[in-house]
């Protein structure tokens, strides 16, 4: 990975960007302008969620951006109270329509919530299968969640995006996704700014010349691992970003990920039940 604009290829071919920009909490003009920094510094996926209220902002952003459609790579998500075949149908086409876009690249089942999601992934296959969408996925699925999906599922889930950082390194579910061919992406990687001042993150950023989020960043990057940091202050964007000119050895990786305590700044998906 030397490039900001590098791929992944999902599991039905699809070619998706490493690295991604994350708009949680963020609303109104605050993400427009997000978002339009975010891509004139190079991020070529955009991540938003229907739970989010930013759609519109994000689809309008977009479109302001002067970038070519096919050069983005957009993803969007189900709310837990849109679960269910025709809910979630509905709920699709009315981001659809916020966004301002004809076709998502990837669209996730936000949490697996209670006990309907087998029905959302039947719908998400529909919309797969009819080109609304070119990808489908799954966020803070666990592995009880993922094997109880395929059991019934005609389509394995490309990509699985979920709470992971050096405090929640998420090991089982990491070589349970490689083995199904599951793409992993992280979300919240640098744990809401908690790790900025470990010990051994700094003394590995001084190394490099780098601050303690881009080295994180680059772990993540390093295990193939997608990621998608969040800011909404230029400067931070355009930093975050700037992780593709040096690379982490094994040992200072292995050292990274001797900090995990399976510690969560998020919700554990067993317990957002509804």
């Amino acid at each position: 990975m030397n490039n900001i604009t590098d791929t992944t290829t999902l599991n039905n071919g699809v070619k998706m960007p490493w690295f991604g920009f994350g708009t949680y909490k963020a609303t109104g003009n605050e993400v427009y302008e997000a978002v339009k920094v975010a891509i004139d510094a190079g991020y070529r996926s955009i991540d938003t969620a229907a739970v989010y209220g930013n759609e519109e902002e994000v689809g309008q952003a977009i479109k302001d951006s002067g970038i070519a459609r096919e050069e983005l790579f957009i993803t969007t998500k189900v709310w837990n109270d849109r679960h269910g075949y025709d809910s979630t149908l509905s709920a699709f086409e009315e981001s659809r329509q916020r966004l301002g876009l004809d076709i998502i690249d990837l669209y996730l089942i936000h949490w697996p919530g209670k006990d309907k999601y087998k029905e959302t992934w039947t719908a998400l296959e529909r919309l797969y299968e009819e080109g609304s969408v070119r990808a489908i996925g799954v966020s803070n699925f666990h592995v009880h969640h993922l094997e109880n999906l395929l059991k019934d599922s005609n389509i394995v889930p490309a990509l699985n995006q979920v709470e992971l950082h050096p405090r929640l390194t998420q090991r089982e579910l990491y070589s349970y996704c490689r083995e199904q061919g599951i793409q992993m992406e992280s979300w919240s990687p640098l744990m809401k700014g908690k790790l900025t001042d470990n010990a051994d993150i700094t003394e590995i950023a001084s190394k490099y010349g780098k601050t303690s989020s881009q080295v994180i960043l680059r772990w993540h990057l390093q295990q193939e691992i997608v990621t998608i940091p969040k800011s909404v202050t230029e400067s931070r964007i355009r930093e975050n970003a700037d992780v593709f000119n040096f690379e982490l050895t094994a040992e200072e990786i292995g050292r990274i990920s001797a900090l995990n305590k399976d510690e969560r700044v998020g919700t554990n998906p067993d317990e957002l039940l509804f």
